[in-house]
């Protein structure tokens, strides 16, 4: 499901944002992407918030074989999905 949040107020963007990280329908990517969020949205600039809204319109095994360093990026993957995903996968290798 493609979402365009971008003009809604901070707030709410950030609350639909977690929602849709933590209510995925893939266990694993529940966990990754609703720890990263929790830990790291508040902080990211709007542009990185549209890049990570943009990664989770992903399919999510394709999205967990690429964050799990798996499979390399995507052919259709641009560089701020690339730089998202080193981000998501150094926090959460962090937090193992």
């Amino acid at each position: 499901m493609v979402e365009n949040n971008s003009a809604l107020d901070r707030p709410t963007r950030l609350k639909r944002l977690r929602m849709r990280a933590w209510h995925r329908g893939m266990k694993e990517m529940d966990i990754i992407l609703g720890g990263f969020v929790d830990a790291e949205a508040a902080s990211l600039p709007d542009t990185d918030l549209d890049n990570l809204e943009r990664l989770m319109d992903r399919q999510d095994q394709q999205l967990f074989l690429w964050v799990s360093g798996a499979i390399p990026a995507p052919a259709d993957a641009d560089t701020a999905e690339s730089a998202m995903v080193g981000r998501i996968m150094r926090r959460f290798e962090g937090a193992a």
